[in-house]
């Protein structure tokens, strides 16, 4: 594989495929992709703010000519750092898997703004969520734009003569996480589906979703792997993330077994092996997607619980750095 190095800007992956990247990849800082042939581009997600979103289109748009007019936006699930910019693409017919949709109509940029804006009555949990996301973006002059074209299972584009294949993996990271393969460059930008170098963080789940998403990229004939936060990789790096995946599941497993509430088992997963990955204190949140799945009722996530329960675990780690890597939520 070649080596991508991870540095801001646009990276041109060779036969009309870029890569946008933004370190260091963890809260809010995500990446996108343009997809070109001929006159006509693809995008691949927006970011989290209007700024940033400014920024990488007149980057795109000085680097390849045929980006001043961007016929197709594709928002790979609903989050805010893949979809505030969406406005700004004018023009564009933006598609996404439908349950991608139901999300951002139900969680508009307005309700973001309120949280956001809140913060300070929120205690730890809105510490937390001003201190990673809250403090670093704008959020005040963005509106929705919601996709225009919706689909279940796979779709597929042509941009020029490119063929693209839109695949529909969630529920996973959300309810409607989407895969974009263009087969013929031997390509893939996975969304939120990969993280590299960072714990990801199961919203929506269950587990084994996500691991068969991994198993599908991995059946593939790709070599350059985009993901939704993190440098280029390859399969060793899907390979790298399903390991995490099913190490979590089955040592939560274990936990819930014994009776362990989820941040009890969060704090007793030894993580040793993932320590230098960024943003530990997302190992509760997907304990807690693990625990739903072995309750088999349908329960669904609890934000607040969940941000509250990350912030003791962050505020924890740095007060106490000997705890970095390890998932830990108690300072001494």
């Amino acid at each position: 594989m070649t080596h991508w190095p991870y540095t801001k800007g646009l990276h041109d992956l060779g036969n009309g495929c870029f890569a946008w990247l933004v370190p260091d990849g963890s809260w809010g800082y995500s990446n996108a992709g343009l997809i070109v042939d001929g006159e006509e581009t693809l995008l691949v997600d927006t970011l989290f703010d209007l700024r940033s979103t400014r920024e990488m289109l007149d980057r795109m748009r000085r680097q390849v000519p045929a980006a001043q007019n961007i016929g197709t936006l594709v928002n790979t699930h609903a989050n805010g750092d893949h979809t505030f910019g969406n406005q700004l693409v004018t023009g564009a017919r933006i598609v996404a898997t439908a349950k991608c949709r139901d999300e951002m109509l139900e969680r508009p940029p307005e309700f973001f703004r309120t949280l956001f804006g809140n913060w300070q009555n929120m205690g730890p949990a809105g510490a937390f969520m001003h201190e990673v996301m809250g403090s670093r973006f704008d959020f005040s002059d963005v509106v929705a734009a919601p996709p225009t074209t919706t689909f279940d299972g796979t779709l597929s584009l042509n941009v020029g003569d490119k063929r693209v294949e839109l695949i529909e993996v969630g529920p996973a990271h959300t309810p409607g996480d989407l895969l974009v393969h263009v087969p013929e460059d031997r390509t893939v930008f996975t969304g939120d589906i990969m993280f590299v170098k960072g714990h990801p963080i199961v919203w929506a789940g269950p587990i084994s979703n996500w691991i068969a998403a991994c198993d599908r990229i991995l059946s593939w004939d790709v070599e350059t792997i985009v993901p939704g936060h993190g440098a280029i990789t390859d399969k060793n790096g899907v390979r790298q993330l399903k390991h995490y995946l099913e190490y979590v599941h089955a040592e939560a497993r274990l936990r819930y077994d014994a009776g362990m509430s989820d941040e009890e088992a969060a704090n007793d997963i030894a993580m040793d092996q993932f320590r230098d990955w960024g943003e530990p204190e997302r190992l509760v949140v997907n304990v807690d997607a693990a625990y739903r799945e072995f309750e088999g009722q349908g329960r669904q996530p609890d934000p607040p619980r969940l941000f509250g329960l990350m912030a003791k675990a962050y505020f924890g780690r740095k007060t106490c750095p000997a705890c970095a890597g390890h998932g830990q939520a108690h300072s001494h």
